[in-house]
Formats: C-alpha cells, sequence, structure tokens
C-alpha cells in the first residue's frame, strides 16, 4: 500500500498551485526575482505546513546558492511519511516577467528514495508524445537519426515531424542537424517543461523535444516517454565541482 495517499497527494498539488498563483500576481512586472521569491515562498509554506517529513532531491539549487527550497533541504512538519521531492517553484521566471506563456510551477514526489537526487546540473534530454513503442528515440543516436525513426514510427516523412529545441548556443549542432535532415524545429526561448509536454499535444506540432537544460526539467506522465543523462559543466558557471556533485548524487 503507498504512503502518499490521495489526499496527501492532493496537498502536495496544491501546493504547486499556491506557487502558481503567487508568482501570478507578478506576471508582467519585468522583475525575474520577485516572481520566482513569491513563488518559493507560498510553495515552502505549503509544504512545511504538511505532517511530512520531506527532503528537496531537486530544487532551487545548492545550499550556498539558494535562500530555501535548496537541494537537501528538510520540509513539512516533521511527522508523516518520509518523502522525496523534486520542484521547480517557478520554471521559467523570465517568461513571467514578460508576460509570455508557459511558466509552470513544477512539483513530483516519491517515498524516500524514490527520485534521483539530482545537483544543480545540466541534463542530456529526449522525449516523445503518446503512442509509440519504447525505445524509438535514443539519447545515444544523433538528432537526424532520431526525426527518421520517429517519422517511421508515426507513418511519415521526417518533414512532417516537429522539434523542439531551447534557443541556446550550444544546440547549434543539433538545430543544424534537425534542419538538414527535414524536420521543423520550434525554437523556445525558456521553459524546457513546457517543451517536453508539447510533445503530448497535437496541436502544438510538436513530436519529440531535444537538447540540454536542468536536471529540473523532466515531465513524466501523458505518455511521454524521456531520456535523460547529467552532463555537467555545460554552462560557463559550471565546473568540476558539479561534475563531483553529479558523480556523489548530492
Amino acid at each position: 500500500m503507498s504512503i502518499i495517499s490521495d489526499d496527501l497527494a492532493l496537498a502536495l498539488a496544491r501546493a504547486s498551485i499556491n506557487a502558481a498563483i503567487a508568482a501570478a500576481k507578478l506576471v508582467g512586472r519585468g522583475d525575474e526575482r520577485a516572481a520566482d521569491q513569491a513563488a518559493v515562498d507560498a510553495m515552502r509554506a505549503a509544504l512545511n505546513a504538511m505532517q511530512i517529513r520531506g527532503r528537496v532531491v531537486i530544487g532551487e539549487g545548492e545550499r550556498d546558492e539558494a535562500p530555501m527550497l535548496y537541494v537537501g533541504e528538510s520540509v513539512g512538519a516533521g511527522k508523516g511519511p518520509e518523502l522525496d521531492i523534486a520542484l521547480d517553484p517557478l520554471e521559467g521566471t523570465t517568461l513571467a516577467a514578460k508576460a509570455k506563456a508557459n511558466a509552470l510551477s513544477v512539483i513530483a514526489f516519491a517515498p524516500k528514495g524514490g527520485l534521483l537526487h539530482a545537483p544543480d546540473t545540466y541534463m542530456d534530454k529526449i522525449a516523445v508524445g503518446p503512442g509509440y513503442p519504447a525505445g524509438v528515440v535514443d539519447l545515444d543516436e544523433d538528432a537526424a537519426h532520431n526525426v527518421k525513426a520517429l517519422a517511421k514510427a508515426k507513418g511519415v516523412n521526417a518533414e512532417d515531424i516537429g522539434v523542439c529545441v531551447l534557443d541556446r548556443p550550444r544546440h547549434g549542432a543539433i538545430i543544424e542537424a534537425l534542419r538538414t535532415a527535414g524536420a521543423r524545429v520550434h525554437l523556445i526561448g525558456d521553459g524546457d517543461i513546457a517543451g517536453v509536454i508539447h510533445c503530448t499535444k497535437p496541436e502544438t506540432g510538436i513530436d519529440m523535444y531535444v537538447g540540454s537544460g536542468g536536471a529540473g526539467g523532466r515531465v513524466g506522465g501523458s505518455g511521454v516517454e524521456m531520456r535523460g543523462r547529467p552532463v555537467p559543466g555545460q554552462a560557463d558557471h559550471r565546473n568540476e565541482d558539479e561534475r563531483l556533485r553529479a558523480q556523489r548524487g548530492h
């Protein structure tokens, strides 16, 4: 029997709702920090009011870099089930500050030991929507191969495949390979969680998400198949310490 009851799951989900409502009051104000702080404060207050013994395994950052909801922080009232919690109170702070679409408040949870303890590191990711055989795309294959494999599984030409990619210089080779293969590339400025969710919605015209981003940007459910692996050191501020944290898992 699961230690996470329906009532507890709903209460945990409400923590993200509270964060979203708090951040919504600052949408379009041009202040990323204020919007993020409002979301963090609301989510943390909700979590600390619950009868749980929670540990943040994916959060706002490392202990010395984040004032609250950092990786390794304890949340909850100190009684009740032990939970691992992955969260991002405001995914897409720039989107919220500029009143653009696809900013999200995200939370996931599992019994203690049930979630990967991921430090503030980058991750290679690839995702496709529901209805495909398991393993139709592969992180070890190049972008062109995956486009062709997905097109074959869907029964269309590569030109009919839409791929979402975060618009970053590090993705230049991926974008070029996708276009050379004939795919339509949908570039987004921020919010790779929303990019993955787009794969589940036929109306977006997006069949696959590919690229690297924060380890917190992972989505399950809705039939989406997603694969990822840590790749420390991809951004200018990433360093050897990050690589070691990823290897240690804390």
